[in-house]
């Protein structure tokens, strides 16, 4: 059963480095978390190694700027991983061909398509019209508040064309302050449900962490499985992840499960209960916000 905890510092001696989620932990999507924040910086003073480990489409530049909009400083991370970039890579390496249809915000997402110099022969990507495509590349739906099933007409389209779905961010929904909007996952998921082949790379899929891990590789840091926490608030993303890569995690409730398990600024034991086994999952430790 998972263990309910009040701080980081109750658990956090026993690991060397933390895989930290970003939405619902250390931020809302505008601006950062004070006490997460000052946990993260908390942590790195004693020795401990933190990789922010986001199913952001951005590259990790990109997200690193955003950070420190949100008022999120670098002194509370050594390195970030992006779903991005872990999609771009597999991009460049043409698995969805070399003439795209992008579903997302074109200056949000622009950074997307920037070459990646660790990519030897990179494919020479062309965005066109879905018609003169050869796959899709999926950051995120064209407006985030219209329900997914508006994309049906060309994902059936799509379909009988053969082409597969690159899904740059994993994740079905996200809260950006009080708003719930609907990302890139939930597009993938129609897609696959339709019959469509939809490709993923961010939690809780294996190539996010296999980046996570080179990240830690290209600090000098040799750290053991054993020795790794997952901290996130996603149940079917951060946590299955982390038990999918036999990582120990640490569930944050006060996100996208506040409403089904938290009560003030904890989560409540039998409601928790109740969450997790509905959703099969066995996260280490449960905390209402990351402190």
């Amino acid at each position: 059963m998972t263990r309910i905890i009040r701080s980081l510092a109750e658990i956090s001696a026993r690991y060397d480095a933390l895989f930290v989620d970003l939405w619902g932990c250390l931020h809302n999507g505008v601006t950062a978390y004070p006490e997460a924040v000052a946990a993260m910086q908390t942590y790195r003073k004693g020795g401990g190694t933190v990789v922010l480990v986001t199913n952001s489409p951005k590259p990790r530049k990109g997200v690193a700027a955003q950070l420190g909009q949100f008022g999120v400083p670098e002194d509370a991370y050594d390195a970030i991983a992006t779903s991005g970039d872990s999609a771009r890579a597999a991009m460049f390496r043409g698995v969805v061909g070399d003439k795209v249809w992008f579903m997302g915000e074109p200056e949000r997402d622009a950074g997307f398509f920037e070459p990646m110099e660790v990519i030897d022969d990179p494919a020479p990507i062309t965005r066109v019209p879905l018609e003169e495509a050869t796959g899709i590349v999926c950051c995120g739906p064209f407006d985030p508040l219209a329900d997914p099933s508006v994309n049906r007409p060309e994902f059936l389209y799509a379909k009988q064309k053969g082409m597969k779905l690159l899904c740059a961010n994993p994740d079905i929904v996200v809260d950006r302050g009080d708003v719930r909007e609907w990302c890139a996952g939930a597009l993938a998921q129609l897609y696959t449900e339709m019959g469509g082949e939809s490709l993923y790379f961010g939690k809780p899929h294996p190539p996010i962490y296999d980046l996570a891990r080179r990240r830690l590789a290209a600090l000098g840091k040799d750290v053991a499985e054993a020795d790794i926490l997952a901290i996130g608030d996603g149940i079917g993303t951060d946590i299955a992840g982390a038990m999918g890569e036999n990582l120990d995690s640490l569930f944050i409730t006060g996100g996208l499960a506040a409403g089904e398990t938290t009560d003030g600024d904890q989560p409540d034991p039998e409601r928790l209960e109740a969450y997790l086994a509905k959703k099969m999952a066995s996260p280490t430790y449960t905390i209402g916000h990351l402190r």
